[in-house]
């Protein structure tokens, strides 16, 4: 069986009519808001990223009415704004939930359990990836690293951390969005709707009390790189897998490996046809001899 054009939605033959405008009242706060952030750069057209977020801002996702609104005030063509818009993943292309409920799984928070999170969460709210609930609460997406991996695995609702998750404790996550109960990320600014958290990312300020004295440090895993550049960790235990177990070196100390240890290419640079005539790149003989 068959369907037709108009039954796929597609159109054929006629143009795209132009994007509606905005009501005048709402266009007339967008525009006073888009000088405050053109304002800010040397180069307007540098104001495109966060004037989609602000257009997102009011409507929820970038409409094709936002991407119009942007070239307009930005002296583009909307075929530039859209190649930007279709670019970033932030920017949602259609009606999405007041909560962006994204699970991670990127490789550490996926074998940590983010894969049986998304799974079980598809399940439990009957939605695929990147769908949203009847209700309009939530949209679930599968996301790739939140940069969070000392707490994986790790789900974020509108960008917030909500670390150390399981099934259940996620299933309970998204109910209580669902049904009004205040949640609290893990760390981190107080939650608010996606559209909220899209005018904090156009560069309005987070007006709302606390809001921004609320912080949230990284975790201890993710900071001992910086105590080490400090010099606030105990000295390293270098360890000479072919001449038996660790032992302490001071910190100052350059090790000279021995003959018998195994220099990968992370320890020191090998030859390599650059630097080794010897050992020539490429084929030695023609093809076919």
């Amino acid at each position: 069986m068959t369907t037709s054009s108009s039954e796929r939605g597609v159109s054929l033959g006629m143009p795209e009519l132009p994007a509606p405008d905005y009501p005048d009242d709402v266009r007339a706060r967008l525009e006073g808001d888009a000088r405050e952030v053109i304002a800010r750069y040397p180069d307007s057209r540098s104001a495109l990223l966060p004037l989609l977020h602000l257009v997102q801002a009011e409507e929820g996702h970038v409409t094709r009415t936002g991407m119009q609104f942007c070239a307009d005030v930005l002296g583009l063509t909307t075929a530039e704004v859209t190649a930007v818009a279709t670019f970033y993943t932030m920017y949602r292309r259609r009606p999405s939930g007041d909560y962006q409920v994204g699970v991670c799984t990127n490789t550490l928070c996926a074998v940590m359990g983010g894969d049986a999170i998304f799974e079980a969460l598809q399940e439990h709210l009957g939605v695929g990836n990147g769908e949203t609930t009847d209700d309009g609460k939530v949209t679930l997406e599968h996301i790739e690293c939140n940069a969070a991996c000392d707490f994986a695995p790790v789900v974020m609702v509108n960008w917030e951390f909500f670390d150390n998750q399981t099934v259940q404790s996620a299933k309970r996550l998204v109910d209580d969005l669902r049904t009004g109960v205040r949640v609290e990320p893990t760390r981190g600014a107080p939650l608010c709707t996606f559209k909220e958290t899209a005018r904090i990312l156009a560069g309005f300020p987070d007006e709302r009390d606390g809001a921004v004295e609320a912080t949230g440090g990284a975790g201890p895993a993710s900071l001992v790189g910086l105590r080490l550049a400090r010099g606030e960790a105990a000295p390293a235990r270098v360890v000479h897998p072919r001449e038996g177990g660790p032992h302490e070196e001071p910190q100052d100390a350059v090790h000279e490996p021995s003959p018998a240890e195994h220099l990968s290419s992370h320890d020191a640079p090998q030859k390599t046809s650059a630097s080794d005539p010897s050992h020539p790149a490429g084929p030695t003989a023609e093809e076919g001899e």
